[in-house]
């Protein structure tokens, strides 16, 4: 391949690197051992000098693709070695407490979070709405769902947390009016929810961002893409967990269509919502 196009190629892939990763560049340009200014620089395609080897290995090592993929030698994205299964059926899943949602948001830390919840977002929902969600559950479960929602809200709330939230307007709707599964929870509880959500997204944004969409018009099922290194769809009692770039790619690409269908976007929500506990019925 000529000099030319192995730089160009290179800087294609590492920039589709970088709009996976979600965060910053300057936060980008740490992981890799870089300054922001030197980034970009490489992005720009003024030269046609690769970086240096060991920058290069960085950059593979950092965010889990081949040396041969980043120069265009292969069109494979996954390491030779590696030997991790591309989907996973994990069984007893929760959309509202696991250890292991836990531990994937710990180790996506630094990237940025994609979340389609199953209800509500659960780092939003009051201790009354948790507790009426799962009224027939075991009280330990109800417990320890009370207490990931705490832990998720501080993940929240670190500096370096990026998360985009996606979920049809109805839905909000229709909790603010008491229907389908919120029909039997008293009026004081839902406005309380309300204010009490639309008083986080406040706080929160702009690192926490809620775009709502028409659910008339667009569908997704529960998802969280954990930066670049896994998506977890919840399916009722199990996630279906994929690894492989490829797949976690065309994910990605569908939460941004989600989020181009939005009809109200992240700097408004909160007033949109805070709205809702007018539409609060019962």
């Amino acid at each position: 391949m000529d000099k030319r196009n192995v730089g160009q190629v290179f800087r294609e892939r590492l920039a589709d690197i970088m709009r996976r990763y979600g965060g910053p560049q300057s936060r980008f340009a740490d992981s890799i051992g870089l300054d922001r200014s030197a980034l970009s620089q490489l992005l720009s395609g003024k030269t046609e000098r690769l970086p240096r080897a060991e920058t290069l290995v960085a950059i593979a090592d950092a965010h889990g693709v081949s040396l041969d993929w980043l120069l265009g030698v292969s069109q494979s994205e996954r390491l030779a070695a590696e030997i991790a299964p591309t989907l996973a059926i994990e069984l007893g899943a929760s959309a509202h407490d696991d250890s292991r949602l836990q531990e994937w948001r710990r180790e996506a830390a630094g990237y940025k979070i994609r979340y389609v919840p199953a209800t509500l977002p659960d780092l939003l929902r009051t201790e009354a709405t948790i507790r009426y969600e799962l009224g027939r559950e075991p009280n330990e479960r109800v417990e320890a769902t009370i207490a990931d929602a705490d832990q998720h809200l501080a993940y929240s709330r670190r500096p370096e947390t990026d998360m985009e939230v996606c979920m049809p307007l109805q839905r909000l709707t229709g909790f603010a009016r008491g229907e389908g599964i919120w029909a039997a929870l008293d009026a004081d509880t839902r406005r309380a929810q309300v204010l009490h959500m639309a008083r986080l997204l406040d706080e929160l944004y702009p690192t926490f961002r809620l775009f709502l969409y028409d659910g008339r018009r667009i569908f997704s099922a529960p998802i969280t893409i954990f930066g670049p290194l896994r998506a977890a769809i919840y399916a009722g009692d199990m996630y279906l967990v994929l690894t492989t770039t490829e797949h976690i790619r065309v994910l990605i690409d569908r939460f941004d269509g989600l989020i181009r269908q939005a009809v109200v976007n992240p700097h408004e929500a909160a007033a949109r919502v805070q709205r809702l506990a007018g539409e609060v019925q019962g």
